[in-house]
This record gives C-alpha cells, sequence and structure tokens, in this order.
C-alpha cells in the first residue's frame, strides 16, 4: 500500500523567552536594552516516527500541548521541523484554524479565489467550483460580504467548503469542526465519509472522542511529545480515555485496565480481530457480508465450562445483540492455556453506521467475570444500494392479495 505521509524520527524545538515588563522597566525602556531571559527550549514533538497510508483516516489524539496540530502544521509545510524528515505525495488542503488564510477585509468570493489557488487550484477550476462551494457553505446571501464580519461558523463552513472541494489528495482538519451547527457537522461527516471511500487520506484531530471515532478507523495517541499508541481508533482512544480518568481521579496508571476492562483475570482474552470473509481483518464492512469477531484467549489454569460472549452497541449507545455460546448451546467443556473462539455473521444484517464490539468470557454461572472488554472494538458499515432504511435490514417476502376486478388486482402477478 502507497504512504503517502511519512515522519522519519521528526522533533520540533520552540524557544521560549520570558520579558521582565515590570513598571519601572517600562519606563526605562527607552533609554536602554530591554532584558531578555532565554528559558529552557519546549519540543512539542520529540523523534516522532509513523506513516500513514493512502486511503487512511487517522485521529491524533492527547492532551493540550502534546503537539497535535504541531503535526498538521508541518505536513502542511507551515512549520519546518527542528530535525528529522517529513515525506508527502499529492495535493495537501487543510482545515487548521478558525480563518486561517482568509483575509478579513475580503469578501467570501475573494476569499474562495485566494484560498483556492494557495491549494492548487487554477482560476478555471475555481470558477468551475464555485457555486458547489457557496452551496455547500450556504452562505450565498453573504458571499459577497466582507468575512470579517463572518461569524465563527460562517468561517468554518467556508474554510471546510474550499478545502473538500479543492480535490486534495490528503485532507488536515483540527478541531474547528466543533464550532459548526449540528446540521454542518452531520454534513463535514457524510462529506468525509465521501472522501474517505474515494481515497482521499485525513488526518482529524479533536478533543471530542466521539468525534474521533465516528471519522477515523485509526489513531495515534501523543503525549508529552512521544507517540504512545498506534492502532485501531476505539482501542487508542479507550486507551487514552482511561488514562485521563485516571490521572484525574489520582489513581496508578495500570495498562488495559480501568472503565473499559475489567475481571479477575484468571482466563484474559489477548487479542481481537474483526475478519472478513477471507479471514483478514477489516474494520469496514458492507451490509449482507460476513463477518467474524475473533477472540485469542490465555488460561493459566483450567477453567471449566467458560461461556464465551460478544455484544455489539451502536454509537448511540443502543444494544443491538448479545450472543454467547451458551445462549447458542454451544459447549465449551475446559479452557486452559491459550486457543482462538470465532463467533461468525454469515450475512451481517447492520446498516450504514459506526459500531462497537464488546467481548467476555465468565463462567457458566455467570456469577465470575473473567476478562471484560467494554466496547473496546470498532466497526464501519458503509452505504450499500437497495437496503432499506432503519437500524438493520430484515429478510423477508412480499405478497399481495386483491380483487380481481380492483386496481391492484390489474398488477398482481
Amino acid at each position: 500500500m502507497k504512504m503517502v505521509i511519512r515522519f522519519d524520527h521528526v522533533s520540533k524545538r520552540f524557544r521560549l523567552h520570558h520579558h521582565n515588563r515590570t513598571l519601572r522597566e517600562m519606563l526605562a525602556a527607552p533609554f536602554r536594552k530591554a532584558h531578555v531571559q532565554e528559558e529552557e527550549a519546549f519540543w512539542p514533538l520529540r523523534d516522532l516516527s509513523f506513516e500513514v497510508a493512502k486511503g487512511e483516516t487517522v485521529g491524533i489524539v492527547g492532551p493540550n500541548g502534546v503537539g497535535k496540530s504541531t503535526i498538521l502544521k508541518l505536513i502542511a509545510r507551515i512549520l519546518e521541523p527542528t530535525s528529522g524528515t517529513i515525506t508527502t505525495h499529492g495535493r495537501i488542503g487543510t482545515l487548521l484554524e478558525l480563518g486561517a488564510g482568509f483575509h478579513p477585509d475580503l469578501s467570501g468570493r475573494e476569499n474562495i479565489y485566494l484560498n483556492g489557488a494557495v491549494m492548487g487550484m487554477d482560476r478555471h477550476e475555481i470558477e468551475r467550483k464555485f457555486p458547489a462551494i457557496v452551496e455547500f457553505a450556504g452562505l450565498g446571501r453573504f458571499i459577497d460580504m466582507p468575512v470579517k464580519h463572518y461569524s465563527s461558523g460562517m468561517y468554518v463552513r467556508l474554510g471546510f467548503s474550499v478545502a473538500i472541494h479543492a480535490d486534495p489528495d490528503i485532507l488536515l482538519i483540527d478541531e474547528v469542526l466543533s464550532v459548526g451547527d449540528a446540521e454542518f457537522q452531520r454534513r463535514c461527516l457524510e462529506k468525509i465519509d465521501e472522501l474517505r471511500e474515494n481515497g482521499v487520506t485525513i488526518l482529524f484531530v479533536s478533543h471530542a472522542a466521539e468525534a474521533v471515532r465516528a471519522v477515523c478507523s485509526r489513531a495515534l495517541w501523543l503525549d508529552e511529545g512521544r507517540l504512545v499508541a498506534d492502532g485501531p481508533v476505539d482501542s487508542v482512544v479507550m486507551q487514552y480515555l482511561d488514562e485521563t480518568w485516571r490521572r484525574q481521579e489520582g489513581r496508578p496508571t495500570v495498562a488495559h485496565k480501568g472503565a473499559h476492562r475489567w475481571g479477575s483475570g484468571r482466563a484474559q482474552i489477548t487479542a481481537v480481530h474483526l475478519l472478513d470473509r477471507a479471514g483478514e481483518p477489516r474494520q469496514q464492512f458492507h451490509t449482507g457480508e460476513p463477518l467474524t469477531v475473533e477472540m485469542h484467549y490465555r488460561a493459566a489454569e483450567r477453567i471449566v465450562h467458560p461461556v464465551f460472549g460478544i455484544a455489539i452497541h451502536r454509537r448511540d449507545g443502543v444494544h443491538i445483540a448479545g450472543p454467547n455460546t451458551h445462549f447458542d448451546a454451544f459447549e465449551i467443556p475446559f479452557i486452559e492455556g491459550e486457543g482462538v473462539v470465532r463467533f461468525t455473521v454469515p450475512a451481517l444484517p447492520l446498516l450504514k453506521g459506526l459500531y462497537f464490539v464488546s467481548v467476555a468470557v465468565h463462567n457458566e454461572a455467570d456469577t465470575e467475570i473473567f476478562d471484560y472488554h467494554n466496547r473496546m472494538y470498532a466497526f464501519r458499515v458503509l452505504e450499500s444500494a437497495n437496503v432499506g432504511y432503519g437500524l438493520m435490514r430484515l429478510t423477508g417476502r412480499w405478497s399481495l392479495s386483491a380483487d380481481v376486478g380492483s386496481e391492484a388486482g390489474r398488477y398482481a402477478p
């Protein structure tokens, strides 16, 4: 798979300066050189290496000041690295800061031409796409008004519309999507889905965990300028949130233990994979495709009649299903050592949306949970043609009974 972004041992340093500005010094400033005390340099990124493949949608999470936005600015060449190398391939579209690149005294129309040129579009391309840009931004009445009179939401709508209509190969999105109203955010997420299906690579920074889960399939967790975790979005976000909660509550840090994983540990689920028809790991499926949930386990002692189960929740928390080996009369006499348990859905009935999988193993009486992973694994069902509306696809047969002389009867088979 082609790599379109590569960070190779990248570090970024900013110099911090402290200016003494007492009243006496301010009065004396015209007569002597200002005293500037240089403080220790600030490193938002330290020796960072990662790669992003064409078509990936990657979220970047972490607390303030850990270098999330710095990564995007380095990719966009707004900043240059202090050390290391950054390689990118393709046209880059950016939505990094509210109103970034807008001239306040120019109209929305003039700023479209200005920003479009910055993003690599020529005048003919901008003219051709201008109506679509204005329509998506919803600024028809205000397009000839100076943007200094725009609200923050209008700024974001215009900036996002220009960025996506520049046909970028790589789209960089910072926290600014949180400024728009609910309807605009919905349309943005739909557009991001469309761009992703068309092979656009997206890097997304947000403090909203649900937004990262909704948009991304993979996540990078940064802390103190270093990469802490890189993997499937739900797993990484859960680790990050768990660590955040532990720090807030003053609890000791224990990897993978907390609000999203618990149990006695006598048996442990060591890995979970969502597999397609060919047995390959995937996070995106179409309605009607097979889905296998594969659970690897380890038991240090013999455990008689264990029960393995899964649960599927929609992104808004609606519980879809919760099959387990006991309900399905699939008896496991005992487990000891390592092994694998699989649950296969021959034809996935779920419709378009984001879903989360929980997995568990407990004793037969359901009085001891050995290991429970609460909504730690995400998958997305993509839009499919002619599958209906709602939560899931129901299979069934249609029939019609009507009098021969009725209007309906003339068309009855």
